[in-house]
């Protein structure tokens, strides 16, 4: 069967995120990474058209292998395309879907623009709502700001009220840059405390300039690690089974001997690609760039793309390109070398390709083996892995009086 085949499907799921306004935002977040993104389309209005939108969905739908289908949106600021827009492409869903499909709608979102109707829309919807927010103001003000350059802490959480009077699921997206990350405890209680948040994940902010060197914004690999390693001392004590975070999931699943939920800690990548506003495909998120454009879905199939050899290597490329240093690296299950977007400094042997936030991820994982050794075994032996609560001040002493 060849892969135009209208039959033909990927073989393995993958996650695409959807940019229908391109790299188009009302903030100016200082890190953002995709701003400048809006120089690889200097002529375009950024809104993706219901032409591109239909094709892109109708195509997702016939080629998905899984029974589950993700539709993600993302920025940009997604919601900046109007409401209109997410009813047509639900509309588009429904009436391209298979029946044995499940359709899982989601969409990352700065929150500004939420009201009462966009809230109705996602809960009637069963939409997942990602809110990008750094900690309480006085954090999440440092670098989140609007066009103007003022803080945008007090609109997020409007928008967030909205989501919470109408019940609809979300969870909290925090980027760890150089100002959060010195107060751990301080940003999780807010999350979970305040926001009564039970779903985080955790992104660090490394902005390269120029060779290894990073921004002032960037978290360094030390903040990094002890950032991950106060939040889950907190977490194994009081939080397990009630407040997922994205990294503690993916390391368990590691300790079991599964795939992680995300690309970052598997060992190889390639199953979260971009749709841009105009229907180009690209590799991943974090490589939209002239060299890893696939193609576009108005002329190759999406299928295709995925399952090409460009793409494929992408993946692969992750496990391949791994420096010698990692391989024999104790905590290699867990980290699979992070992500390759990171990986730019050089081992002590001064081979390249080590992550620069490689420190921090090692004493995290480090850190963190016993209870995760034994959540695991307490999973295979199919009982709760909350049981950790009562056993990691034990654990903790074991530790100490082994040093």
């Amino acid at each position: 069967m060849k892969p135009s085949d209208p039959a033909f499907r990927p073989t393995e799921p993958y996650h695409i995120l959807i940019k229908p306004t391109g790299a188009v935002c009302n903030l100016d977040c200082k890190y953002c990474f995709y701003l400048s993104k809006e120089a690889l389309y200097p002529d375009s209005d950024f809104r993706m058209s219901e032409a591109v939108l239909e094709r892109y969905i109708r195509q997702l739908l016939e080629s998905h292998p899984g029974l589950q289908v993700p539709l993600a949106w993302q920025g940009g600021e997604p919601t900046l395309m109007g409401l209109e827009y997410f009813r047509k492409a639900v509309q588009f869903a429904e009436q391209y879907k298979r029946p044995d499909q499940e359709l899982q709608y989601s969409i990352q979102t700065n929150g500004v623009l939420i009201d009462a109707e966009w809230a109705k829309f996602f809960h009637d919807h069963q939409f997942l709502v990602g809110i990008s927010i750094d900690g309480p103001s006085d954090l999440h003000d440092s670098f989140r700001v609007d066009k103007g350059g003022a803080p945008t802490h007090n609109q997020v959480m409007r928008g967030f009220k909205h989501l919470a009077e109408h019940q609809v699921e979300y969870n909290v997206l925090c980027t760890v840059n150089a100002v959060n990350s010195l107060y751990p405890l301080k940003v999780y209680r807010y999350f979970r405390d305040d926001l009564q948040a039970r779903y985080l994940q955790f992104i660090p902010i490394v902005e390269r300039t120029n060779g290894a060197a990073v921004s002032d914004r960037s978290v360094d690999a030390g903040q990094w690690g002890r950032f991950l390693i106060e939040i889950f001392d907190e977490w194994v004590r009081r939080d397990v089974g009630t407040v997922f975070d994205t990294m503690f999931e993916d390391a368990l699943a590691n300790w079991l001997g599964v795939p992680a939920g995300t690309c970052v800690f598997n060992p190889t990548c390639g199953s979260a690609l971009a749709l841009e506003h105009n229907g180009d495909l690209y590799s991943c998120d974090h490589f939209v760039t002239v060299e890893h454009l696939l193609g576009n879905i108005g002329e190759v199939p999406l299928a295709d793309m995925i399952a090409s050899a460009s793409q494929q290597k992408f993946g692969q490329d992750k496990k391949d390109t791994l420096p010698k240093y990692c391989r024999e690296c104790p905590v290699r299950f867990a980290c699979h070398g992070g992500c390759p977007k990171d990986r730019f400094i050089t081992t002590p042997d001064g081979e390249a390709g080590l992550n620069y936030l490689c420190a921090g991820y090692k004493q995290f994982f480090q850190h963190i083996d016993l209870p995760m050794n034994f959540m695991a075994n307490e999973l295979r032996s199919r009982r709760s892995p909350m049981r950790v609560m009562e056993q990691v001040d034990s654990m903790t002493k074991m530790a100490t009086d082994s040093e």
